[in-house]
């Protein structure tokens, strides 16, 4: 069948050139990201409820609504923050690989089955549910140089200005302004006038409800078959108000002289911010800091790309004078950098294999072929990765580099056989081309399908793990299945074309040619060397067993050894800065401790920029005064000398002298989404529905003893009942003496507190609110609010002293709670050299010490993800090695014969672990993901030697000369299979810059393996052959007994 490629070389170059197209075609249409989908889908619900505290929050919002969405389909886990600010975020995470659109309305429904046991307010404000975009794309900065330009003017210049277009984007998923300046018309109520008129906020939001209104009056002269009219008008209503000036002529009410009393005479209104909650800066100017997400399946570069164009035409058409915008974090440039760091290694890997195909095969025709193989698989491979619903990502970037080196493999087995053919047989390039497809076709086959059903099962796994699997191995498995096509089609027809009879063609320049010369003769007295040491070795069975077992227990003791890790944290050009500042500190503190960092670090060359947000946690994502976050995005990788955690260090001295706040650096997370920074995530869940201040005095003992520990560093917990409260206590008898109704009184309260959204209209084309609250100087400080009144129900004001008095309490700002349960959000690192694995030990052993009864840990974030994974890794193996026995047993027709394959494999794993170690690396995710790949590549091997020695005893020789024979007649394409492949890997082991750590995890625990692994197997494998030849042989002899029974009794 083979021959019939040989015979028609155009049917087999077709063959190729269609995969070719097919690969390009998709190429140009492949979503290009850093990672895969591997981010579990999360939906958030968020509400609002003006002036409420988190305690309040936490009674009559969180809990009814965790209560009705508790247990929908799919959900792993929620967690809730509520906060001072009278604002509660609710986030449902989901299984890896459930539909976010289902998910989120599946939530939605749940949420509508409580919204009547909701407050009114509440309700009112709105309960926003969406689904959670995971992948940040890029912040972008808009600021202004010009001084007159306040925060709040650039805030809603870029809300109307530039948000609307960065919406319409395709590929965006959620753009938004950290830090809310909406505009809003703000009535400055004056309490003493107010009381003085008999008057209360519930009156002045009736009247604006009342006359702040849009009208739909009709037309006039519809005849409606009556009278026929010659000219009809439609009849408008002025309707909203939309200026101060228009909400001052509000009529309140008639007074007894016959004047009337108007919303100006008790109030100061004019267009302002609706919040105060956050102050936003970059490089110290006022600057609106929008964040742009990515939607799951587009393409990052190119969403990017139209972003960035888009904000060039925004800027020439309707930015003001002196605004400008930058760009302070953008995906694409550790995706580009890594990318391009990974595309850089497959042109290197590529030019490297050549040049070792090339001394050994000393022949540019012969070189070519394989050279030709890997466009052809590498470019096909595309095609398939598009109808498997991959994206172009740094794992299937890694498996076409790993790719190169296998590939290249079965080509050179048919070039190295056509070789040998025209050498020894003296036979033309056809012939030979004909008998070597004909000998070693069925190695060809056997060793794609072995090395696919490697990866194949590695396909069906479960969670986050599964899907970083699934992409790195299908893709891989696709380009071999390719390049065994290829073998079997292309490779033996560019033979027969190619190649030039033996003893024909112009000798070598000379220099080139003394060098193989001198290449040979090494290459031939090693030959002759590992022939002696061959016989040595296979005389005494002893050393076969031994080899086995030394392997085997190295390998078990250096796992030991080996720090395990999950996603290794990459240098992504970016630092985060988290501040807290004291329990009750103002927005104005936190902005002038980040003012002062921004000082401090500005003058560095390796900065590019510093975006900073007061009053906003970067670890919880929720508002708080005395919190605030800051960005520091660093100039390219080829620019600057330090890493990012020698910065962080020198960012640390350098803020040391800052003492008003707490303030930490450390790094994004490794995979965007998994939580908001690197290192591991906890939850300390009371179950004992305790005191806070109990709670407290638990998490803060875990912590310190979390930090005692060598292991760890930068241990926190985020929850912190210290801040100073007040208990407000109404005597009740004298309210009802007094005809206070308690409802109308602290919604009074409230309104002159909290504020209360009493309407809205429309102005630019946007919604705004109606605000009503009091001037900011009659609730400066806690006793302010006994120069409160409350009406009662003669319509009489009373003063609140009368009926109420305060204490002095302290209370959390924010309430965490994880799965129903109070929490607190417990973060941190391993120190330097300390792997994540060793971390979640580290953990679980001190909270098992630590904890009393009712308090449990739960890991959540990417920790959650790795602890799952944990056991995971044994199964994979486990199946590979189950996929590659049965196939072999098939193949050669004996259960026996596949152990020598299997068997030859711990040298490689042991030599993977061996480097790693010496690397100073862990067994991290891609570390695994190169183990799963060595199986195949020294099976292959293996099946090499193995297929040779099972023709030879075919043949008539005896096991120990067939065995012998078959390793030194393989031993030159092996040799040159491993070394091509170890070239190839070169790049990866030296590599700097975006994504080094995954390419140098890659790259050594492939090289390592595959150094050693075929360095031991040369000689173990044809040992192992030895004995189970020996076996079956022995097992066969009763099976022919038997056998010739069975025709006797015929």
């Amino acid at each position: 069948m083979f021959k019939l490629f040989i015979r028609r070389p155009i049917l087999s170059a077709v063959i190729s050139v269609i995969i070719v197209c097919l690969g390009a075609l998709a190429l140009v249409s492949l979503p290009i990201t850093q990672f895969p989908d591997i981010v579990p889908p999360s939906v958030t619900v968020t509400t609002r409820y003006t002036g409420a505290s988190a305690d309040v929050m936490a009674k009559t919002v969180a809990t009814p609504l965790e209560r009705a969405i508790n247990g929908v389909p799919g959900m792993t886990y929620m967690t809730t923050v509520c906060t001072n600010d009278g604002m509660s975020l609710t986030t449902v995470y989901f299984k890896v690989g459930t539909d976010p659109d289902v998910a989120a309305g599946n939530v939605q429904n749940r949420v509508t089955t409580v919204l009547d046991e909701l407050p009114e307010e509440v309700i009112r404000a709105g309960v926003v549910t969406e689904k959670e975009v995971n992948s940040m794309l890029m912040y972008l900065n808009v600021y202004s140089t010009d001084t007159t330009h306040t925060e709040k003017f650039v805030y809603n210049f870029a809300d109307i200005n530039v948000l609307r277009e960065l919406k319409r984007i395709d590929g965006v998923g959620l753009v938004e302004i950290m830090g809310s300046r909406d505009y809003a018309m703000r009535v400055w109520l004056n309490p003493s006038r107010m009381a003085a008129y008999n008057m209360v906020p519930q009156d002045v939001t009736e009247a604006i409800r009342r006359q702040n209104i849009e009208a739909a009056p009709g037309k006039t002269g519809i005849s409606s078959d009556k009278l026929p009219q010659q000219l009809q008008y439609v009849l408008q209503y002025t309707g909203k108000f939309s200026t101060p000036e228009e909400y001052g002529e509000i009529v309140l009410k008639a007074l007894p002289d016959g004047s009337l009393l108007r919303l100006k005479d008790v109030a100061t209104i004019e267009f302002d911010s609706e919040d105060y909650n956050m102050v936003s800066m970059t490089d110290g100017r006022p600057s609106a800091s929008i964040m742009i997400k990515q939607r799951p399946g587009s393409n990052a570069r190119e969403v990017i790309e139209n972003i960035k164009q888009r904000m060039e035409e925004i800027k020439e058409s309707s930015f003001a004078p002196g605004m400008d915008y930058n760009i302070a974090y953008d995906v694409s440039r550790f995706l580009d950098a890594s990318i391009w760091s990974v595309l850089k290694t497959l042109i290197e890997a590529f030019l490297l294999v050549f040049v070792v195909v090339y001394i050994f095969l000393q022949d540019l025709r012969s070189t070519l072929i394989p050279a030709i193989a890997v466009p052809v698989s590498l470019v096909g491979t595309f095609f398939f990765m598009q109808m498997l619903g991959f994206s172009i990502n740094m794992l299937t970037l890694f498996a076409l580099v790993l790719a190169i080196g296998i590939v290249v493999d079965n080509a050179i087995v048919v070039v190295e056989a056509v070789h040998v053919k025209m050498h020894e047989k003296k036979l033309s390039p056809y012939q030979a081309s004909v008998a070597a497809i004909k000998e070693i076709g069925g190695a060809i086959i056997a060793i794609t399908l072995v090395m696919s059903a490697v990866f194949v099962p590695v396909g069906f796994m479960e969670g986050t793990v599964g899907i970083f699997y699934r992409q790195f191995s299908l893709t891989l498995a696709v380009a071999i299945v390719i390049s065994g096509v290829n073998a079997l089609t292309l490779s033996p027809a560019l033979c027969a074309l190619l190649l030039r009879p033996a003893g024909q063609g112009r000798k070598k320049a000379t220099w080139l040619r003394k060098f193989f010369i001198w290449f040979n003769r090494r290459y031939d007295r090693f030959e002759r060397n590992y022939q002696l040491g061959l016989h040595k070795y296979l005389g005494r069975k002893f050393f076969t067993y031994a080899t086995l077992l030394l392997f085997l227990l190295a390998t078990y003791g250096i796992n030991l050894l080996l720090p395990s890790g999950f996603i290794p944290n990459e240098d992504q050009g970016m630092i985060y800065v988290n501040v807290d500042a004291p329990p009750g500190a103002t927005v104005e503190r936190s902005e002038k401790v980040l003012n002062q960092i921004q000082a401090a670090l500005l003058p560095f060359d390796e900065i590019e920029s510093i975006s900073t947000l007061a009053g906003y946690s970067l670890m919880t994502e929720t508002e708080g005064a005395s919190y605030g976050m800051g960005m520091i995005n660093l100039k390219p990788w080829s620019e600057r000398e330090q890493t990012v955690d020698e910065l962080m260090q020198v960012y640390k001295e350098r803020t040391s002298h800052i003492k008003d706040a707490d303030i930490q650096f450390f790094l994004p997370p490794s995979v965007p989404g998994f939580g908001n920074a690197s290192g591991f995530e906890l939850r300390l869940q009371d179950k004992t529905a305790g005191d806070f201040h109990d709670f407290a005095e638990v998490a803060k003992t875990l912590v310190e003893k979390l930090n005692a520990d060598p292991r760890l560093q930068g241990v926190t917990s985020g929850f912190n009942p210290n801040f100073p409260q007040y208990l407000l206590k109404v005597d009740l008898a004298k309210a009802a003496k007094l005809g206070v109704d308690l409802d109308k009184a602290m919604e009074t309260l409230q309104a002159y507190i909290g504020s209360f959204y009493s309407s809205n209209f429309i102005r630019f084309g946007q919604m705004y609110k109606v605000m009503i609250q009091a001037s900011p100087e009659y609730r400066m400080n806690p006793e302010d609010l006994y120069r409160l009144y409350a009406k009662n129900n003669d319509g009489n004001v009373v003063p609140y002293s009368n009926f109420m008095t305060m204490d002095r309490v302290f209370g959390p700002s924010q309430i965490t709670r994880y799965n129903m349960f109070t929490s607190a959000l417990i973060t941190g690192e391993g120190e330097g050299g300390v792997s994540s694995g060793e971390v979640i030990k580290a953990v679980e052993e001190i909270s098992k010490e630590v904890l009393p009864r009712g308090y449990d840990v739960e890991w959540s974030g990417v920790t959650r993800e790795e602890k799952d994974s944990g056991g995971q890794t044994v199964l994979i193996f486990g199946i590979c090695l189950l996929f590659v026995y049965l196939l072999l047993a098939a193949q050669y027709e004996s259960l026996l014969l596949p152990f020598p394959v299997i068997l030859s494999l711990p040298a490689g794993i042991f030599g993977s672990y061996f480097f790693l170690q010496v690397a100073g690396l862990e067994n991290n995710i891609y570390a695994q993901v190169a183990l799963v790949m060595l199986i195949g590549l020294l099976g292959k091997n293996a099946i090499l030697i193995i297929e040779m020695a099972n023709q030879y005893r075919q043949s008539g020789m005896n096991v120990l000369d067939a065995a012998i024979k078959g390793a030194v007649s393989r031993l030159r394409p092996i040799l040159m299979t491993s070394f091509a492949f170890i070239c190839g890997l070169i790049p990866l082991l030296a590599a700097t810059g975006a994504g080094a750590l995954g390419n140098r995890s890659i790259g050594t625990a492939a090289a390592g393996g595959m150094f050693i692994g075929t360095f031991v197997g040369i000689f173990l494998v044809p040992g192992l052959y030895i004995l189970f030849e020996t076996l079956s042989a022995r097992l066969g002899s009763n099976k022919k007994h038997y056998e010739d029974e069975e025709i006797q009794n015929v």
